[in-house]
């Protein structure tokens, strides 16, 4: 889908700093920020809490801003703005849960493994881990990249030769396989 004219527009005013230009563009496109994030969350087993959810929200538009607008001025405009901008939620969002899991800090310097709704990292660690003990050969690999390292379909293709096509089902399926498990 090619760039739509409102979305130009809309982008060269925030390149160009105009009055409230930013606050159109947050307005626009906050909806897709949060589904992305929200959807990115649970892809990886992970239930979000609304104030975690908003901090990765934040993430995103912080990210989107920083160095001068730099990831809107390597836009190439050859896409739809929601598509560009899905892509680099994504990334944020992996990359700050990733970061989170592995080092989830409270305010007094201790380590906080709580996690929404009762979840932890750690517990959703162990699932995927136990889970990974019923699987065997690619799907296992698969499992792995996806939910332990954060890898795009993309990435788990090129990584794994497993065509790309493929590995949404076999995530399903793995799913489905380790809510018996769990139960």
């Amino acid at each position: 889908m090619a760039l739509a004219d409102f979305d130009r527009k809309l982008l060269d005013e925030c390149l160009e700093r105009k009055p409230r230009s930013w606050e159109d563009f947050v307005d626009r496109y906050l909806g897709l920020v949060i589904h992305v994030v929200q959807n990115t969350a649970e892809s990886r087993l992970i239930q979000l809490s609304t104030a975690d959810r908003d901090d990765l929200v934040s993430e995103v538009f912080l990210a989107i801003v920083d160095h001068d607008f730099a990831a809107l001025r390597r836009f190439k405009r050859e896409s739809s703005l929601s598509t560009y901008l899905t892509v680099i939620c994504r990334r944020v969002v992996v990359r700050e849960l990733l970061k989170r899991r592995t080092t989830p800090q409270t305010g007094n310097g201790k380590v906080d493994h709580s996690h929404a709704n009762g979840h932890d990292a750690v517990a959703d660690h162990e699932e995927v881990e136990k889970l990974l003990g019923e699987l065997k050969g690619p799907e296992a690999n698969v499992v792995r990249l996806f939910y332990l390292e954060g890898k795009s379909y993309h990435e788990i293709s090129r990584q794994t030769g497993v065509a790309e096509n493929t590995i949404g089902p076999m995530l399903s399926r793995a799913k489905a396989r380790m809510r018996t498990v769990s139960a």
